[in-house]
Parts: C-alpha cells; structure tokens; sequence
C-alpha cells in the first residue's frame, strides 16, 4: 500500500511539473525551457535534492512509459482530421523522410569514424533517430551495443525537440509541414511531443516521419550500416 502511494505521488509530482513546464514554454517559446527537457530536469532535481533514490521513483516510471502505447495510439486522431493535407503531400512527405534519414545516417557515421571511435560505438550511433524499441532492434542486428545506443537515442530526442524547432526559427523556417518532418525524422517521438505543442500539423507531420524513418531505417539499416562503417577500410 506504501509504495503504491509512492507511485501515485511521484506520478502526480511529474504531471504538476510537466504542466508548469508546459505552460511556462508557451508563454515564452524559449527553446530551454522545452517541457521535455525541463520536467526532466526539475524531476531530478526534486528527487536528488529530497534523497528520494531512483529505485523509488521507478514504479512511477514504469505506469507512465506504459502509458505511452496509448499514447501514441492517439496521435490518429489528429493525424485523421489532416488526412486530406497528408495524402495531397504525400510522395513530397516520403521523398523528404527517406533524404533525411539518408543524410542523416551517413553524416552521423562519417563524424563518428573521422573521430576515430570505435566499430562498435560507431555501429551503436547510427540509429539514434529512430525510436528506441526499433533501434534497439537494430543494433543487435548490426553489432551494436543496445545500451549505448539507447543513450544515443534519448540524447538525439532531447537535443532534438529543444535545439530543432529553434533552429528552424533561426533559418526561416516557419511551415508546418517542413518543420514537424524535420523534427520528426531526427527525433523521433521526443521531437514529435515538441512538434503537438507548436500544433496539431507539426505534431501530425512529425508523427509521419517518425514512424516513416524507423520502417525505412529498418530496411536499409542491416545493409548500409555495415557498410557505411567500413568504407574506405
């Protein structure tokens, strides 16, 4: 019963901070104060400066990631109200996803080897745009390390869904469409929690790119990867 109670403050603790965080983002827009970079930053620093250890706080973390099937389930909706734009621009949608996974993917294992990391680093890299349970799939594949490459990809979906719609701003990128798939190709579900927040065509077109990014790096990933990594060699 105690640690149920647990539970069910931290959950509450984390949905007050994430709807202060929230709010504070939409006042201002500032990139820093992001919802999902901040709350994560107030959660640990609730929880670090109360004693309160992480093996508390995990069952509250585990009721919320399971939430995410239903949540991301839900993105239908508002991917059903823009099914017409979607299907006017759909071969521009599809042209777009797979030359920015492409670039995306050489770009990211190029810097890697020209910084002489190792094979496997390099390999555990290359996925980092796609969501986790895809990558991770493709690391195994591939030779990877699942854990690196699980911390590869919360770090590109944070960097992502704070620094990518700022620097949209910064070039004059202000359509909807180019920037909820810009964001959606290179940070996955991260960027597309961004993206719901500017609105709901940025958060549908960045929901098209996430799950258009992880099905083509699928396919292509046992092959290129491999390949890409040792060119040259």
């Amino acid at each position: 019963m105690e640690s149920l109670a647990i539970a069910a403050g931290a959950i509450a603790l984390t949905v007050v901070i994430y709807a202060l965080t929230r709010r504070a983002f939409l006042r201002y827009g500032y990139a820093l104060l992001s919802p999902v970079f901040l709350s994560t930053v107030v959660v640990i620093a609730v929880l670090a400066s109360t004693g309160i250890p992480f093996a508390e706080y995990r069952p509250a973390a585990n009721i919320m990631t399971a939430l995410l099937g239903p949540a991301v389930v839900a993105l239908a909706l508002p991917l059903y109200r823009q099914r017409a734009a979607l299907a006017q621009r759909l071969p521009s949608v599809v042209a777009a996803v797979v030359t920015g996974t492409l670039v995306s993917l050489v770009i990211v294992v190029a810097v890697a080897r020209l910084a002489r990391m190792t094979p496997v680093i390099v390999v555990s890299l290359a996925p980092k745009s796609v969501t986790a349970p895809v990558a991770v799939d493709i690391a195994r594949i591939v030779g990877g390390d699942p854990a690196l490459t699980s911390a590869f990809v919360i770090a590109t979906g944070l960097l992502g869904s704070v620094l990518g719609p700022w620097f949209l701003s910064r070039i004059g990128v202000d359509d909807p469409v180019a920037r909820g798939l810009a964001v959606g190709t290179i940070a996955h579900g991260q960027g597309t929690a961004m993206m719901l927040q500017e609105g709901e065509m940025q958060g549908v077109m960045s929901s098209i790119a996430m799950a258009l990014t992880a099905v083509f790096t699928s396919a292509i990933a046992p092959f290129a990867i491999p390949w890409l990594s040792t060119l040259g060699d």
